[in-house]
């Protein structure tokens, strides 16, 4: 048993290395087991990536399903969001590929001359989307692309006094019909209320673009944001979005929203310690919580959700688990 097995009380690769899922079985003894598995571009063929692939437009990106409802709203940039997460976190995508340098190449085309990635709330500044897809992207290859360092800088900017990030348009007091107004309608983007708090929601998807660049994640203003975010563990937001506590404890992966798991994932990679006491107790409700088979729950505010047995809900318990995986092997080697 490798070391950062012993604090957990049942074994979790013997589920994981029993999934039928390839990428799963990849990735578990690549990164948890440290075997010579050959190259990720043999998951790049997977049916499972193929799919995602062949929906894939001229443009690089993703079509949108449904109606098209607010003209300002960048639904593309929304759905190649949503499969790029998959292309490069479960299947390990690089710019190597030419779908995914051309989907890349769509995301940085939605960048502006200041720097962001827009079009999610219309014209408003989203900097949570931002340093997501940087994220992905910095994971893709791009980490040297000047693109990469103009995003950066713009995050920079646009920190609270706190030096942590919160979305600039919830920062005012507007009523419900003016919000929607400037979220599906093309307005002049509302600078942020920088004596406003931070959010620890946003501030944990930001960082993520920080903690997987090489240069950025031993950074200051990454530091200082990490000891924001994990000062938050397991607390109510200080915006009524995503406010609610239980939101630390509801899983996905690929990571979409701010969560312990994703939140634990970050700090990991930029080298904090597993002695930190908020990273400690992070620690140990996971510890006390890992299920008997090995495994984690998807929720934890919403338990009935384990409760399926369907094939997809098992996989994401399989993912979700992988992911916690990688933080113990990281803090405790």
């Amino acid at each position: 048993m490798d070391n950062w097995q012993k604090p957990l009380k049942f074994d979790p690769l013997a589920p994981l290395l029993a999934s039928k899922n390839d990428a799963i079985q990849y990735f578990v003894r690549h990164d948890l087991l440290g075997e010579q598995v050959g190259p990720v571009q043999h998951l790049w063929q997977l049916p499972e990536a193929q799919r995602i692939l062949k929906k894939q437009l001229a443009n690089g990106a993703w079509p949108r399903s449904g109606e098209n409802k607010h003209p300002a709203i960048n639904y593309q940039l929304i759905e190649t969001w949503r499969y790029f997460r998959y292309l490069v976190e479960q299947f390990g995508f690089t710019r190597q590929h030419p779908q995914a340098a051309s989907a890349a190449e769509f995301l940085f085309a939605c960048q502006t001359q200041e720097g962001d990635i827009r079009g999610f709330l219309a014209n408003q500044y989203a900097t949570y989307y931002t340093g997501a897809i940087m994220a992905l992207l910095i994971q893709a290859g791009y980490a040297d692309d000047p693109r990469i360092e103009k995003g950066f800088q713009w995050l920079l900017r646009m920190r609270q006094n706190d030096q942590g990030w919160t979305i600039p348009l919830i920062t005012h007091k507007l009523d419900r019909e003016t919000q929607y107004r400037l979220t599906s309608e093309y307005a002049e983007p509302l600078e942020p209320d920088r004596s406003k708090p931070f959010s620890h929601n946003w501030t944990g998807m930001v960082l993520r673009a920080f903690a997987v660049h090489p240069k950025y994640c031993h950074s200051e203003a990454a530091l200082v944001a990490a000891q924001l975010l994990k000062s938050r563990f397991f607390q109510a937001d200080s915006y009524t979005s995503y406010q609610a506590a239980s939101y630390w404890v509801r899983f996905e992966f690929p990571f979409w929203w701010n969560n312990l798991v994703a939140a634990l994932d970050s700090l990991s990679l930029m080298g904090f310690s597993r002695e930190d006491d908020q990273i400690k107790r992070a620690l140990d409700w996971l510890i006390d919580r890992q299920e008997k088979d090995g495994l984690w729950k998807v929720s934890y505010a919403n338990p009935e959700k384990d409760e399926k047995q369907t094939a997809k809900a098992r996989e994401m318990k399989l993912w979700v688990s992988l992911a916690i995986c990688r933080v113990f092997k990281r803090l405790y080697m």
